[in-house]
């Protein structure tokens, strides 16, 4: 987001029109997931992507040719069928669903709201982003407690919010060789990471450059290291049964995005029984992925790192993993 509405902002001020395109609503197995972004400028330039093809290549055209009409442009929605049998807003594609993208005129009037918004992503500062029939606005510091949502009344009246400042964080327990695969992995997806483990001097833990934060912790008292949040996954990989049960128990309270635990059928097995003991239920033990990852005969650290990022990929884009 911060590499687009740069270059909205780029773009803006050097007097260019802009049209933002996103998808606010998604049907099937459309590619253009909701929360896909592009801007064109009006000197024919873009950036982002709102499913790619041939459907994308001719919204961007669609939009240029609208950039270089003259007077002042209200918001519009486009529908998208992928069906090659549809009757109606065929997109070009053959891949089945359909996606909803709104096209929104941004100006030199929208400058001050863009700068507020980029300056809010870049200090990683909620707030919410709002697309309406009437245009672009911001609201600093609102939380909406997913990351997107959109509400289509008709042509006249939709709403779509996004939220920012509030990136997809992975809190890993362990900083072992598990933990700097782990890092390097999402680190190429954009995930916040913050790595935690109870040993000073780790050579993994010292050599981890991809971690956005490092501490040195005692397992025993970790509860409130890691927040509540749609946007909250929690890794636990350390370097003994006994300190993956110590944060597996302040963990199983919160409300998160996703818990796993790392390790085989008998270990968890043992940990489950002991926390049942101390009066958890198969209910709080049933949100665990564990063992964690899909199951692809992952040997290396670098190839459980894969099926950890897998599934919690698939977390993430809403797919049922058990």
């Amino acid at each position: 987001m911060q590499q687009l509405f740069s270059f909205i902002q780029s773009g803006l001020l050097q007097g260019k029109r802009i049209m933002l395109l996103t998808v606010i609503g998604r049907e099937g197995s459309s590619p253009g997931k909701q929360g896909f972004e592009l801007a064109v400028a009006s000197d024919g330039h873009f950036i982002g992507s709102i499913g790619g093809g041939v459907m994308e290549h001719r919204l961007v055209e669609q939009a240029k040719r609208l950039l270089k009409q003259a007077g002042p442009q209200p918001p519009f929605l486009v529908f998208q069928d992928h069906d090659p049998e549809a009757k109606a807003n065929r997109s070009g594609m053959i891949c089945s669903g359909g996606q909803t993208i709104a096209f929104t005129p941004l100006e030199e009037k929208d400058l001050s709201t863009v700068d507020a918004l980029l300056e809010a992503v870049r200090q990683q500062r909620k707030g919410v982003f709002r697309l309406t029939e009437k245009g672009l606005s911001f609201v600093d510091g609102e939380e909406i407690g997913i990351a997107s949502k959109s509400k289509v009344v008709s042509e006249k009246q939709w709403e779509y919010k996004e939220q920012i400042g509030m990136p997809n964080t992975l809190y890993i327990f362990g900083g072992g060789h598990v933990g700097l695969a782990l890092s390097k992995v999402f680190h190429n997806l954009n995930f916040k990471i913050c790595l935690f483990d109870n040993r000073s001097e780790l050579n993994t833990y010292e050599k981890n450059s991809f971690a956005d934060e490092k501490y040195i912790v005692n397992y025993n008292d970790v509860a409130s290291l890691v927040p509540e949040g749609f946007n909250v996954y929690v890794v636990i990989v350390t370097f003994a049964h006994k300190s993956d049960e110590q944060v597996l128990e302040q963990m199983l309270g919160k409300e998160l995005k996703y818990l796993g635990l790392m390790g085989s059928a008998k270990k968890i097995e043992t940990i489950f029984g002991h926390l049942k003991q101390k009066g958890f239920t198969d209910k709080q033990l049933g949100k665990v992925h564990a063992p964690i990852g899909f199951p692809i005969n992952s040997e290396t650290p670098d190839e459980i790192a894969v099926s950890i990022a897998a599934q919690i990929v698939a977390v993430k884009n809403g797919k049922k993993t058990r």
